[in-house]
Parts: structure tokens; sequence; C-alpha cells
């Protein structure tokens, strides 16, 4: 076969893979990602390489989700094979970061670690996400990606809940809020709201979450979200 072939062949096992993916075909949809990572790799072809890493991940990252949704838990409290599922998918995206670091590619540097962040916030790793987050969140403002903004300051928001910080939630959720309304967003707009009215009932001011709900309850009223 000829070089062309191999990465041709490659890039059909990625999209194959992917879509299997979609389809919930977790373990079939490794075999395929693998192949297009074992053939990246032998051609030398590193741009292919860190596709096939963050595709891996991406599949793991599903699954692990897929897994602790019939589940039903909060994050951190995980069965020991969904522990694993989000730990491999982790694996693969630390692999995928640190070659598009040395490949000087940033937005995909920006994608690593955002899903790097949602990994471990799975895991039950605040800590961690808020660390990831915070890259994904300095790339986003390099590219003026509001949308991406966005996700991360209300991961942000998410993880610091978790740890006890609810005045730190409460900042990034208006920040979340803020930028939703500049995006038109209403969907978001009024996941914020509802997210700020729940922080500042943890915080004990019950003026401002009122505020905040109803504010929720009128958007999502025009949304016609009943």
């Amino acid at each position: 076969r000829t070089i062309g072939d191999r990465i041709g062949e490659a890039k059909a096992s990625g999209n194959l893979g992917n879509t299997l993916k979609i389809l919930g075909q977790f373990d079939e949809a490794v075999v395929c990602c693998q192949r297009h990572l074992d053939i990246s790799q032998e051609q030398g072809d590193k741009i292919g390489e860190a596709r096939a890493l963050y595709n891996i991940g991406n599949v793991y990252h599903a699954k692990g989700k897929h897994l602790s949704w019939n589940m039903a838990q909060d994050p951190g409290y995980l069965p020991q094979e969904v522990k694993e599922t989000l730990q491999k998918a982790s694996e693969y995206y630390e692999r995928n970061l640190s070659l598009v670091k040395e490949l000087g590619d940033r937005a995909a540097q920006g994608r690593a670690y955002g899903n790097l962040g949602n990994t471990q916030y799975l895991l039950g790793n605040f800590s961690e996400a808020i660390a990831f987050h915070k890259e994904r969140l300095a790339i986003a403002k390099e590219f003026g990606d509001k949308a991406a903004e966005r996700r991360a300051y209300s991961n942000l928001g998410n993880a610091h809940i978790f740890l006890g910080r609810f005045d730190i939630s409460a900042e990034y959720y208006k920040k979340t809020l803020q930028l939703s309304r500049q995006l038109k967003d209403q969907a978001v707009e009024a996941q914020a709201c509802y997210s700020l009215g729940n922080t500042y009932t943890l915080l004990q001011d019950y003026e401002k979450a009122i505020e905040y709900h109803l504010k929720h309850l009128v958007i999502a009223q025009e949304l016609g979200d009943r």
C-alpha cells in the first residue's frame, strides 16, 4: 500500500470510531480510534496522532458519562468501572495535550484543558478541575472565543460549589450570565440564573436567591420550557 492509502485508512478508521462513539458502541469505537493512532504513529503523522489521542479520550469520556448516568450519582462517588474509564480518558487527554504543546497548537491545547477539567470534575477531583478550566479560560480569552469562555466560567462555578466556595461560584456564574446575554443564548442565561438562585440559597442570601429564581422563571416561560 502507498503512504497515501495508509493515511487515508487512518482517517477513515478515526471517522468510523467517532460515529461508533455517537451510537454508544464504545468498545468498537476504541478499536477504530486505536487503529487511527497506530497508523499515524507508524507514518510519523504527529497531527493525526494528536487527533487520534484526543478521539480516544473522547470515547472513554463518553463511555464514563454513559455509565455514570445509568447510576445517577454525584461527581466523585463512582463505581470502580466508571472511575477506571474516566481515568483512561484523562490519560489520553494528557498525552494529546503534551503532543499539541509540542506542535504549538494553542486551540487544541484549549480543547484538551477543557476536557481534562470536565473529566477531573466527574472524578470528583475538583481542585484539579479548576486548574484545568483556568487554563482553558486563558486560551479562550486569547482567541476571543466567547462561547468557550462562557463554558469555562460555568465549569469553574460548578467545581467551586463542590469545594464549598459558594461566593467564588457566584462570581463565576455572574460572568457566565453576562456572556450568555452577550451571546444572546437564552437557554444558558436561564441556567445561569438558576445556578445563581441555588448559590445564593447556599449563601443564605434569600432575597438575591428569589431575584435570580424569578429571572430564571421569566426566561423559562419565554422559552416555553415549562
